[in-house]
């Protein structure tokens, strides 16, 4: 039997915190055994920074996996204060007497998505609202809209297109707000004469080359396919338990030429093409490791690997195409790499995976070394 230990980085001074043993199950492909990352450091550490290495002395956890692969813990973002740059000598000074200014801080954020400028992107049904996190240039902006007939009320999931833009479901009214790059309020999609608003509008996809959006209807049962105006080109799927069919639908991602849909209440993950044929699905019913019971946000690495965050026991558990768990990490708790009531989850085009921590308030951050990428 192979054994993975998860280990932590040397800090600069060159100490290294111990080892933690793992438990380990035979299994192929992407590594031999399952394993439980716990990572019980202590709480504080730098905000992720756009590159691979984060800054800061803290010891950071890693685990080790077959053929040269790992994932590094990278950090946690909860406030608008992360983004800022260090205060200098004088700003502290002013701290300290009129009192350090108020920041906007993560309430219940759900979901979560990158822009091409690295840009991180939030939903905080919470906060009735959207954070952006902006490490590169340090920004930070908080969207929200207060009007009687188009308030956003219950943000959920997030997609951003070639353009930035940026498109968010609200459950509560059903329907999906659209913004530009720059968070400015362009429009409303969802409410079309004779067809009447979503149900439960949740999971959303945009296809910028066909200019297609995908939203799932949760208590519909169905995917919606959509132009740019909000036009009904397409309904995929209706209630049942086989292939191509939904109970609950809730997270989408669009990924390649392939549609990832959470299809919650048959605890999978359905795969489809674009034009709704079904592919393959990956999931089994159960409240065990390698089994789904609440399953919630998706994501894909580089190897074509399924990430699926299981909300009842603090998991992500990452599969192969045929459906093998590969390895997992997680606990239900609120230390480095561990999550309470995990909702979203990202993987970006260079293997960087953001989860979103919900009862922690927090986003946390995780760095992918696919095979030979290191």
């Amino acid at each position: 039997m192979v054994q993975f230990l998860l280990k932590t980085a040397e800090t600069e001074t060159g100490s290294q915190s111990p080892r933690l043993g793992m438990r380990t199950r035979t299994r192929h492909i992407l590594a031999p055994a399952i394993c439980m990352l716990s990572l019980a450091l202590a709480p504080s550490i730098a905000a992720p920074r756009p590159r691979s290495q984060p800054a800061g002395p803290a010891a950071l956890p890693e685990l080790e996996l077959e053929g040269g692969r790992k994932l590094r813990y990278e950090g946690s973002i909860n406030s608008e204060k992360e983004v800022k740059p260090r205060h200098t000598f004088l700003s502290r000074l002013v701290d300290a007497v009129a009192g350090e200014p108020e920041y906007h801080t993560l309430v219940a954020p759900y979901g979560v998505v990158t822009d091409s400028r690295g840009r991180i992107i939030v939903t905080d049904p919470g906060a009735a609202g959207i954070h952006i996190f902006d490490f590169t240039l340090h920004k930070y902006k908080f969207i929200s809209r207060h009007k009687d007939n188009d308030g956003l009320e219950a943000p959920q999931c997030v997609a951003v297109d070639a353009d930035d833009n940026i498109y968010v479901t609200d459950s509560f009214s059903g329907k999906i707000f659209l913004f530009d790059a720059n968070g400015r309020f362009q429009r409303v999609i969802g409410s079309i004469k004779g067809e009447g608003y979503f149900k439960r509008a949740a999971g959303i996809a945009v296809d910028s080359q066909t200019r297609r959006i995908y939203v799932t209807d949760t208590l519909r049962n169905q995917i919606w396919v959509l132009d740019q105006e909000g036009h009904i080109l397409q309904k995929i799927g209706w209630n049942g338990t086989r292939e191509g069919e939904f109970n609950y639908p809730t997270e989408l991602r669009l990924i390649g030429p392939n549609l990832y849909v959470v299809d919650a209440m048959n605890f999978r993950v359905q795969v489809l093409d674009l034009s709704g044929r079904f592919q393959y699905f990956v999931g089994q019913i159960g409240d065990g490791v390698g089994r789904l019971f609440r399953p919630k946000g998706i994501g894909v690495d580089s190897e074509g690997h399924l990430y699926i965050v299981e909300g009842l026991s603090g998991l992500v558990q990452v599969f192969d195409r045929q459906g093998q768990l590969l390895y997992y990490f997680g606990a239900k708790n609120s230390g480095f790499g561990e999550f309470k009531l995990p909702t979203g989850l990202f993987m970006d085009r260079n293997d960087r995976l953001y989860v979103v921590d919900s009862f922690n308030r927090r986003i946390q951050v995780f760095q992918y070394f696919a095979h030979g990428k290191q």
